[in-house]
């Protein structure tokens, strides 16, 4: 893009929409950082367009002239009926009401694949071993509400690097032994498709704690995610210690999966809103030996670096602002 051109797209408004929290961020001018980062329950909005006019209102900023979000949800055509949450949209609605000049909307874990090779050191912890090779697919997972999977396949000659839009949570949950055969018999018949997601994130967790106390015979209580995590982590409750590690477990397995399937030896990252609040605890869990445990093809994935992303911005705010000059 000439110069000129570029200034007349700013400002821009980008945006991080979830199941639970929608974060957005401004961009002045070309070049500038992120700034007015901040973060509004979803459910506190009627609309995504209350809670971008909210936003705008909030940080005094007039209607931008470039808008990107991300979405936690299939983006196919102009409607946009969200999975995880009750809002629903029409991407053409929203940028006339706002009166945008160019309204993206991608989703989530695309804008969060944009923005990884974005990411320092210091917004990644290493689990495990392993490092990475340049130029080599990286493969992304990320358990929140839901469980957002992509990839960013390597710049080719003509081409920016490609992000994966896929829907990737929603393949079948794989066991590997006869406990978690156990478990996801559980969960098929409670949903007639037992998929990643049903395990691998938050609900995921509440599926599993039922799991496990449906196994031993007890009845379950009535317990958050984040409740799980914290009698987990405290070491106050037996199942719910079982629950995390099998959520580790599984999260371990279709991560390799996806690095196999991605040829991931660029790194295989860990996104979401649950595994980066666990801090250590994914080093004391299965999931790097379940990441590895591939028969024949272990020593592949012994080589694949696992991290978890731990970045103090939205990571998906940067990758969609690098959406809206990249795609």
């Amino acid at each position: 893009m000439q110069s000129s051109h570029i200034d007349q797209t700013f400002p821009r408004l980008v945006g991080d929409i979830g199941g639970t929290n929608a974060r957005f961020a401004w961009q002045q001018s070309a070049g500038d950082l992120l700034t007015d980062i901040d973060t509004l329950p979803c459910a506190s909005h009627a609309s995504l367009l209350d809670a971008m006019r909210h936003y705008l209102a909030e940080h005094r900023r007039p209607p931008p002239r470039w808008c990107a979000i991300g979405i936690a949800n299939p983006v196919v055509g102009d409607q946009v009926r969200m999975t995880n949450h009750d809002w629903t949209f029409s991407i053409e609605a929203v940028r006339t009401e706002l009166g945008l000049q160019r309204f993206l909307v991608i989703n989530d874990f695309t804008a969060l694949a944009l923005s990884l090779p974005a990411l320092s050191r210091d917004d990644l912890r290493q689990v495990g071993n392993g490092e990475p090779v340049a130029g080599a697919p990286l493969g992304l997972i990320g358990p929140g509400t839901g469980l957002g999977v992509s990839g960013l396949l390597p710049q080719t000659h003509g081409h920016g690097a490609i992000p994966i839009n896929g829907e990737g949570g929603h393949v079948s949950l794989p066991a590997t032994d006869e406990r978690e055969e156990r478990v996801v018999a559980i969960l098929r018949q409670r949903f007639g498709h037992a998929s990643a997601e049903r395990a691998v994130s938050g609900q995921g967790l509440v599926n599993l704690h039922a799991a496990v106390c449906e196994l031993a015979g007890e009845r379950a209580s009535s317990l958050s995610a984040a409740e799980i995590t914290d009698r987990a982590l405290a070491g106050s409750d037996t199942r719910c210690d079982e629950a995390l590690e099998l959520f580790f477990s599984f999260l371990g397995t279709v991560a390799g999966n996806l690095a196999l399937s991605l040829g991931a030896r660029g790194g295989m990252y860990i996104g979401g809103g649950i595994v980066a609040r666990l801090g250590e605890r994914i080093d004391r869990s299965p999931f790097r030996a379940r990441f590895e445990s591939k028969g024949r093809f272990s020593g592949y994935l012994h080589a694949i670096p696992t991290y978890v992303v731990q970045a103090k911005v939205s990571p998906a705010l940067i990758g969609a602002a690098r959406a809206l000059d990249d795609l």
